[in-house]
């Protein structure tokens, strides 16, 4: 796992080094894509020349930084961000507050929710209310972070029949997120999370699950196994910080056995 990225005192160059070695490219790769002269990226780096508003943005774009990160590296050069952060519950953002409650509610007998970008719980509709039952009130105390919800053992790591092939999958995906962001948040949740108790049990042969990892989760009072599969859907065109790191999670059954529990709920199994 690479280093979290640090923010207290860094330069323009300094951030863009960074992402630079982040994204696994050399000076003349990166300039290349961005259309500069390896020595003047070279100066930009060390601080010996410093890049227009315009020459940084256009880094940024080829390194894919976030909006965050892009804002904050134009801060660090002496320009303004140009990307505007608001509040989901700002006036600015209701189109994108329908957005997301009309995908969630569209979404109903099925479970589906929202995240931020350090998986706080922004938004959920109905159906994961019931997936609940035996969860610590501590867990579920606002902010509720979705993946601790999952994996601790207050949680509903104890109801997952898949627990280890899901918790690797989730370590996996946090790990890749991390990575890809320099999130020291997400670093370190990640070592929390990797601290949890793990549980025995194999992880099952990758054929036994050819499409996807589902989530297997018991109903306590029935012992019947639902199994989900999860999909995630992003504002792929955001130029809003928020919406630019906010995530649908939403679950569709992976059998007809689960398609109908939520289609034609029974009142005595749904606990």
């Amino acid at each position: 796992m690479m280093a979290a990225m640090t923010h207290a005192s860094d330069t323009a160059g300094d951030m863009l080094r960074e992402w630079r070695r982040r994204r696994r490219l050399s000076q003349l790769d990166l300039a290349g894509d961005a259309g500069v002269s390896a020595r003047h990226l070279s100066y930009m780096e060390c601080g010996r020349a410093a890049g227009s508003r315009e020459m940084l943005l256009r880094l940024a774009e080829r390194l894919a930084m976030p909006l965050r990160e892009r804002n904050r590296l134009l801060l660090a050069a002496g320009y303004a961000p140009v990307h505007p952060e608001r509040p989901l519950g700002a006036p600015d953002m209701a189109a994108a507050r329908a957005a997301v409650d009309g995908v969630l509610a569209g979404h109903m007998p099925f479970p589906a929710l929202a995240v931020d970008r350090h998986w706080t719980l922004v938004e959920a509709n109905g159906a994961v209310a019931g997936l609940l039952t035996g969860v610590s009130a501590e867990l579920l105390t606002p902010p509720v972070n979705v993946l601790r919800l999952s994996l601790h053992p207050k949680g509903l790591a104890p109801r997952i029949a898949n627990f280890a092939e899901w918790r690797h999958h989730l370590l996996d995906r946090l790990n890749a997120q991390a990575e890809a962001t320099g999130d020291p948040v997400l670093f370190a949740l990640h070592r929390e999370l990797s601290a949890l108790p793990a549980r025995t049990g194999r992880m099952p042969a990758a054929a036994a699950n050819p499409i996807a990892v589902p989530l297997q989760l018991r109903v306590p009072e029935s012992g019947m196994v639902l199994s989900l599969l999860s999909a995630t859907t992003v504002f792929g065109t955001a130029t809003e910080v928020t919406l630019s790191e906010m995530a649908l999670e939403c679950f569709y059954p992976a059998d007809d056995e689960t398609r109908a529990f939520f289609l034609n709920p029974a009142p005595e199994t749904r606990s």
